[in-house]
């Protein structure tokens, strides 16, 4: 498959930014994400009901930069470059856009997609590099099929959106495509309920923690689907065992944490039984007093779980229990002391060190977990339709994470999990009975069937 860049524009907002939004300052949360870019990449078929994909083509990618243009005038940051650590320079600059032209049809790419293809789909190469002093902080490419289909490929800096707030930017892109009445509002709040100081002590205390996460090696992504049958039989196995109303995330984080920690006793050698340290990001809104509606910035905070290695591996309702537990904890109570000055940077340092201190251990094994489930990925609709698939991309590399990203399916409750380990981690995971019998390797978007979501 060959990605044929057509053209790269700069997209500009629609109007003006005042000039009392000319610098907007990130805010303390916005400083322990580590990432620079947090992709995802939506793919929509040809709508054959409409018009021809001949005439369609040019009229989509027009309101595709059209409506993006609007839409930047609200999330004004977003058409922003970065300025430094601390903030982001909003005086109209703009947004990255690239139309580029697919040698293939969609369905010949989405019947056995090959996950290393994927940042094929996204503009520039934001995999390994952190953003700089004038780095676009929206970067938008949208990929034409030979069939009329496309893929979009997203990659906006994570130092201002997380996953909820990408969501909140994307019902309102749609939105404004769609031609509704009432437009989306972004909430600025993030900033005003964790200001930063000038100093980047939690920038500095974040990066010594991530990077202890992150190991050498050859590192392979496959994709892992749970069907909704699959997710409905793992959350009885919990509930049966004394666990009240499991959630999706919840049961399947935990069962894909005991199949990781199997594979890695199997990899390891069966009477070497490791430590295991799993850590997952949540999302802070629902715990907050304040109105969090179409809120931006990074509201996430690090829960944390341990199993040692004397422990039995195949109770997964204690996962579970042992999951909720951790996220439990990231409560109301929680946000309030680390919204104080002084007890604030002591919580922070505290569950920084900490984690650190456990994946520094001889033998530790670590697995992150974040969720993109319920986020409405699936719901945006510029007005052709909604996305047949949603999806990340696969990695490669030398220096990687164990890392677990779930983001729903689209039709029906099952769950798709991202799964990047080393070769031989995920060779042994590959091999797990119970996992198989569950759930899919890889299978085609196009081809998970009524009866296996259902």
């Amino acid at each position: 498959m060959e990605v044929e860049i057509i053209s790269t524009q700069l997209v500009k907002p629609s109007s003006p930014t005042p000039p009392h939004l000319k610098i907007f300052k990130l805010s303390l949360l916005d400083h322990l994400i580590p990432a620079p870019y947090a992709p995802i990449i939506l793919f929509y078929p040809m709508d054959y009901d409409s018009t021809s994909h001949l005439e369609m083509d040019p009229n989509r990618f027009e309101l595709l930069k059209k409506s993006l243009s609007n839409t930047l005038t609200r999330f004004y940051p977003l058409a922003g470059r970065m300025k430094d650590d601390l903030s982001i320079t909003c005086d109209d600059q703009v947004a990255y856009f690239v139309e580029a032209r697919v040698n293939c049809h969609l369905h010949e790419f989405l019947n056995r997609p090959d996950l290393l293809l994927l940042p094929k789909f996204l503009p520039r190469d934001f995999n390994s590099n952190e953003p700089v002093a004038g780095t676009c902080v929206t970067n938008i490419q949208v990929n034409k099929f030979r069939c009329g289909g496309m893929a979009i490929g997203i990659c906006i800096s994570h130092k201002i959106l997380d996953g909820a707030a990408l969501s909140t930017f994307l019902k309102g892109w749609t939105a404004t495509a769609r031609g509704c009445k009432e437009a989306i509002y972004p909430n600025f709040i993030s900033t005003s309920l964790f200001p930063a100081t000038d100093d980047l002590w939690l920038r500095d205390s974040s990066l010594v923690m991530w990077g202890s996460l992150f190991k050498k090696g050859k590192s392979v992504t496959r994709r892992i689907v749970f069907g909704a049958s699959s997710v409905a039989a793992l959350k009885a196995q919990a509930t049966i065992s004394g666990v009240r109303c499991p959630t999706q995330v919840e049961t399947v984080s935990a069962f894909l944490w005991k199949c990781t920690m199997a594979a890695s006793k199997e990899k390891n050698g069966r009477h070497s039984s490791r430590p295991s340290l799993l850590t997952h990001l949540v999302n802070l809104r629902r715990r907050m007093a304040h109105n969090m509606e179409n809120s931006t910035g990074n509201l996430l905070w690090v829960a944390s779980a341990k199993s040692s290695k004397a422990e039995n591996l195949s109770d997964l309702p204690d996962l579970v229990r042992r999951l909720r537990e951790a996220i439990s904890r990231v409560d109301g109570d929680l946000i309030k002391k680390l919204r104080d000055n002084d007890q604030g940077k002591s919580l922070f340092s505290k569950a920084l060190t900490e984690i650190g201190d456990e994946v520094s251990k001889e033998g530790l094994e670590h697995y992150g977990f974040t969720s993109w489930c319920k986020l409405g990925f699936y719901e945006a609709d510029f007005g052709w339709g909604k996305p047949v698939w949603v999806s990340s991309f696969g990695m490669e590399n030398a220096v990687y994470m164990n890392l677990i990203i779930l983001v729903d399916i689209g039709a029906g409750d099952g769950i798709e999990a991202w799964v990047t380990l080393d070769e031989q981690h995920m060779a042994a995971l590959e091999r797990d009975g119970e996992l198989l019998q569950l759930a899919m390797f890889d299978p085609s978007p196009l081809m998970i069937s009524n009866s296996f979501l259902h």
